[in-house]
């Protein structure tokens, strides 16, 4: 590296945020960027790792070490291409990823890594500012067409990927707008449209056709594309939420989590809500069951719509605040996290089960719930057990379920084909090749693998493109 002793000499510095005061009064994002001086300062941090574990700790494999040098030595447009060659869409990951890569880094021993997140954002959206990013078009063309049913970031990828090995490649999407969740469930407080909207055009300059409105299985037939396409992808993702099945479930104010951010980003597309269907938490207690990134989405969108009090339930205990490094690292380790969402305004509570939702002329109005305890039983196993006489209730107006997504959807086009299954209701693909058990027919991101993170699905993404490429062509050029 070309600061050997930068992780010694130089501070970990990282991007800051505005207030949470002045935030929550608005649904931009709020990230305040490190100036490209300070930036290049913490790329010098980069240690001369003998093994970089930070390589493994990012699921597409990003050249960490390669890119923090350049920053360093303030070779931007090197640093660029070189963020390019194993990430797709950079500015994404750059602002949602929870940065595993930081859990994995050698300097996170001593719980001050190097800022890789602020780094990587930093580069791509320099990138774009110089004008830098441009569609790469394909040296020749080839007369093989694939099909990609889904445009979240798994079906984004493959596309791109695709279409710059010279493929004729359309995106069919479900919903009115391209993006996948990227569009319809992320918050804009966290990653603003136009990012999604400027990687589009980019990838129409390079060939790919998007067809919203488009539901394969539905209003579009499977056959028809089978018949049409060299090659399908199914990158529907995975959208059967998990719901909670005790009484009163079925009360006015109860709504799966995604019902209400899908809501929320309709919103500020300019999409008008129908009064009768529309979900706002102004002046309402707002309750949030589920710990982790969607129910944080929850609380923030709650706190900037004006919630009179937000409270966050979590079935498992608090973990602890500081992992053990020598169990733990590299990997990615279970410890207490909280996000800007948290910083902003709200109760959490852990080890509580919902029993119940308490009623009142049809709507809820409170919830009924019993402290747990877990411990382990003779086999090793955690188990559940509810603390007689901790019974309690939380006053509700609105309650959202972010208890995680258990598989794709298999009503219409997975059924219509008769995809095999893993044993979690996913489609059954293997790892090498992400082929299906029907010719022609390939699979990546959540529909695969199961709820996981953005950064996965582009990882996935890219990789099935690699196998399809190598299907129609007998090899492939594309990077894995």
């Amino acid at each position: 590296m070309g600061h050997p002793t930068g992780f010694i000499d130089i501070k970990k510095l990282e991007r800051t945020y505005e207030n949470p005061d002045e935030r929550v009064k608005h649904f931009r994002e709020f990230l305040i960027p490190l100036e490209n001086e300070k930036v290049a300062k913490q790329g010098a941090r980069c240690m001369d790792c003998g093994i970089p574990y930070c390589h493994e700790g990012c699921p597409v494999n990003n050249l960490i070490p390669d890119w923090n040098d350049l920053v360093y030595k303030q070779e931007w447009k090197k640093a660029l291409d070189t963020l390019h060659s194993t990430n797709n869409f950079p500015e994404f990951t750059g602002r949602i990823c929870p940065a595993p890569c930081e859990a994995s880094c050698t300097l996170n021993l001593t719980d001050v890594p190097v800022s890789i997140k602020t780094i990587e954002c930093s580069i791509v959206d320099y990138g774009w500012k110089k004008g830098w990013i441009k569609p790469q078009l394909p040296i020749s063309h080839t007369d093989k067409r694939v099909a990609v049913i889904g445009s979240g970031p798994a079906g984004l990828a493959c596309a791109q990927q695709l279409a710059r090995a010279g493929h004729q490649v359309v995106v069919f999407e479900k919903n009115t707008r391209i993006g996948g969740l990227l569009r319809i469930g992320i918050p804009d407080f966290k990653m603003e449209k136009n990012l999604i909207d400027r990687r589009m055009a980019q990838m129409q300059s390079e060939g790919v056709e998007f067809k919203s409105n488009s539901e394969v299985g539905k209003n579009i037939m499977i056959s028809d594309l089978q018949d049409e396409f060299d090659a399908i992808a199914i990158c529907i993702g995975s959208e059967v939420p998990r719901d909670l099945d005790i009484p009163g479930r079925n009360l006015s104010g109860v709504h799966f989590a995604m019902d209400f951010l899908t809501q929320q980003n309709d919103r500020i597309a300019g999409k008008e809500i129908k009064s009768e269907i529309e979900i706002n938490a102004k002046n309402k207690n707002v309750i949030v069951i589920g710990g982790g990134d969607t129910g944080s989405d929850c609380v923030g969108t709650s706190n900037r719509q004006g919630a009179k009090s937000v409270y966050q339930l979590e079935l498992l205990s608090e973990p602890p605040e500081h992992e053990n490094k020598a169990l733990t690292w590299p990997n990615w380790p279970m410890k207490l996290r909280t996000s800007s969402s948290h910083q902003e305004g709200c109760d959490r509570k852990w080890s509580i089960l919902t029993k119940s939702f308490g009623e009142d002329n049809g709507k809820i109005n409170k919830l009924n719930c019993v402290q747990v305890e877990w411990k382990s039983n003779n086999q090793g196993r955690m188990e559940m057990k509810e603390i007689k006489g901790s019974n309690f209730s939380l006053k509700a107006d609105l309650v959202f379920l972010a208890m995680g997504f258990l598989h794709p959807v298999h009503e219409g086009l997975v059924k219509q084909l008769n995809l095999d299954l893993d044993l979690r209701g996913n489609v059954k693909a293997t790892d090498d090749e992400y082929k299906t058990s029907v010719e022609k027919i390939f699979t990546a991101g959540d529909t695969r693998r199961g709820q996981s993170l953005v950064v996965w699905a582009i990882r996935e993404g890219r990789q099935c493109a690699h196998e399809i490429d190598k299907y129609l062509m007998g090899h492939s050029n594309l990077p894995k």
